[in-house]
């Protein structure tokens, strides 16, 4: 039987109740004294730990980090409202007012990306500076193949909501087997994922299919880095690499791994994780402790 137990220690977590949002579920490493703030915005069907386990006490070591479980993913919030990107976004502003935190650095991998490209947007005062990886400007081809794709998640979205829990979990369990199958870290992965909804998980897919920033994010006048994962075979590393362009002054750097780079190549990952958090905090003028 595979262990529920997660692979290294993790930071301190608990719920947090945003008020008119909903109850959440954060993570926070303190980091040294007077540190900048990262918020870790993690990637679609998974969780906050599941995805940033590997990178925690890295970056705790010279960054405050905060880390949260987005709706309908893990123990985020549950709303009976369609899911909606720029309600992660405001989720995570809501976060930072009630933890106190004025400025701080998303960092945004995969369907996180989107969301801290938003989180911009909508709440340009609170972001210093964004990391962005494994993820890009839009995510849909314009063919018949991807607008299919992306609609029959909105159409299974409906069906979860709709029909037992039993097929529910069906549905559920179908696709954490699909995102998990012959990992090293299924069964613990495999739990997490599990405390999603499968029906706000779905739509999330097909909200991610709708997203497209190349219209706007060329006015983030702030100091930006974006990490390729250039075997990436989910986002297209030629996507990831037109979204750093579309980008004035964005840093660019690549890790040789998949789109579980951050988990499956975390040796590789990590390391350019942390250097594109330096750079970024560094250019908005955020001191990073040595």
């Amino acid at each position: 039987m595979s262990s529920a137990v997660p692979p290294v220690p993790l930071p301190a977590g608990r719920p947090v109740l945003l008020p008119g949002r909903g109850q959440t579920f954060v993570r926070e490493a303190p980091g040294p004294p007077g540190a900048p703030t990262l918020l870790l915005l993690h990637g679609w069907t998974v969780t906050a730990d599941l995805n940033w386990f590997a990178c925690y006490a890295p970056l705790a070591e010279h960054f405050r980090v905060v880390a949260m479980d987005h709706r309908g993913h893990g123990q985020g919030i549950r709303s009976r409202r369609p899911f909606r990107l720029e309600d992660c976004s405001d989720d995570a502003a809501a976060l930072a007012v009630e933890l106190g935190i004025d400025r701080l650095v998303p960092v945004g991998y995969s369907m996180g990306g989107p969301i801290a490209q938003l989180l911009w947007r909508r709440h340009p005062d609170l972001v210093a500076g964004l990391v962005l990886s494994a993820t890009a400007c839009s995510f849909s081809n314009p063919d018949a193949r991807s607008r299919a794709y992306f609609s029959a998640l909105l159409g299974l979205s409906v069906v979860a909501r709709f029909t037992p829990s039993q097929v529910r979990q069906q549905v559920a369990d179908s696709l954490i087997r699909r995102r998990l199958q012959g990992a090293a870290l299924a069964g613990w992965g495999q739990s997490e994922m599990e405390r999603g909804d499968a029906a706000a998980v779905l739509e999330a897919g097909w909200a991610i299919g709708r997203f497209d920033s190349s219209g706007w994010i060329g006015g983030a006048g702030i100091p930006a880095a974006v990490i390729v994962t250039t075997l990436d075979q989910v986002v297209s590393p030629r996507r990831q690499h037109a979204l750093a362009a579309a980008i004035p002054g964005a840093r660019l750097s690549e890790v040789e791994g998949d789109h579980g780079a951050c988990v499956t190549d975390a040796a590789r990952y990590v390391p350019a994780l942390l250097d594109a958090c330096t750079d970024v905090a560094t250019r908005a003028n955020l001191p990073v402790p040595e």
